[in-house]
């Protein structure tokens, strides 16, 4: 059982069942053509399709495609154009396990953390349950910067955002403080910066998606993340040692069907 009581932890070939199933990997929902389409714009440094992440190498779209093969399991033919695409969940399996490790040694180490993500809609409730198991284990939850704002892009309509907490999650809010989708790093650096304003360390571990791990990384910090696989920069802060675990698997299917995955995690982890 997990911690909550009521939740039976799967074993690795229940929960590889589940995966393929819910399509959290496997034949996932993504389109091939956009995942090549975001392969060639970070490829190019578009700065939404970087994730907060300054790459050292120079990643042409073929070199991501190569990338994305080895650490995500999508469709190796460069000739698959359109269509759907594939996550392997042999490796979606291996990246929960490399982050349920890292989940552990912050509960031994009593870590100072941000949780943090970018998909409210799906993930806030995995998020909030990892926080309280570390919370538990002695981990100290941080929540700096709340109502820090800033505008989006023009491209994007100029739209007002600001930070806010979902319980121990850090989140962004729009105007009316509705909880939004973002990719953004802006909000984990205005974070670290008041921190570092009020002479307060840093994290010692930043868990997030997007911007959240992507802006962590590249500041230095442990950061641990899902990535889709439309999103190849997490993948190539893993491959370049900036981002510690990138977990490839669907980040947008119903909250529901990440159940059986926090269960496995909170149990490998160690965490109540």
């Amino acid at each position: 059982m997990t911690a909550e009581g009521h939740r039976r932890v799967p074993d690795r070939a229940e929960l590889r069942a589940h995966l393929v199933r819910s399509r959290i990997a496997g034949d996932v929902a993504t389109p091939r053509d956009n995942n090549l389409r975001n392969f060639r714009l970070m490829s190019e440094r578009h700065p939404g399709y970087l994730f907060g992440l300054e790459p050292d190498g120079t990643w042409t779209p073929e070199e991501v495609l190569a990338l994305m093969v080895r650490r995500c399991g999508v469709v190796a033919d460069p000739a698959h154009l359109s269509g759907q695409d594939t996550i392997d969940p042999d490796l979606t399996l291996g990246g929960l396990d490399a982050y349920a490790d890292r989940l552990a040694l912050a509960a031994r180490r009593r870590e100072r953390v941000i949780v943090a993500t970018g998909h409210p809609d799906g993930l806030l409730d995995f998020y909030r349950a990892i926080a309280r198991g570390l919370q538990d284990a002695g981990c100290t939850l941080l929540r700096p910067a709340r109502e820090w704002t800033y505008k989006t892009p023009a491209s994007e309509g100029a739209k007002l955002r600001a930070v806010d907490y979902r319980g121990p999650v850090a989140v962004v809010v729009d105007d009316v403080g509705a909880p939004r989708h973002t990719h953004s790093a802006r909000p984990i650096r205005a974070i670290l910066a008041r921190l570092a304003d009020d002479g307060e360390a840093l994290p010692d571990l930043v868990i997030g998606d997007h911007g959240w791990a992507g802006g962590a990384g590249q500041a230095g910090i442990s950061a641990i993340g899902f990535a889709d696989c439309n999103d190849p920069a997490l993948f190539v802060g893993a491959e370049e040692g900036k981002v510690a675990v990138a977990v490839p698997l669907d980040d947008n299917v119903e909250p529901h069907l990440y159940r059986p995955l926090l269960a496995y995690v909170l149990n490998r982890a160690g965490l109540s």
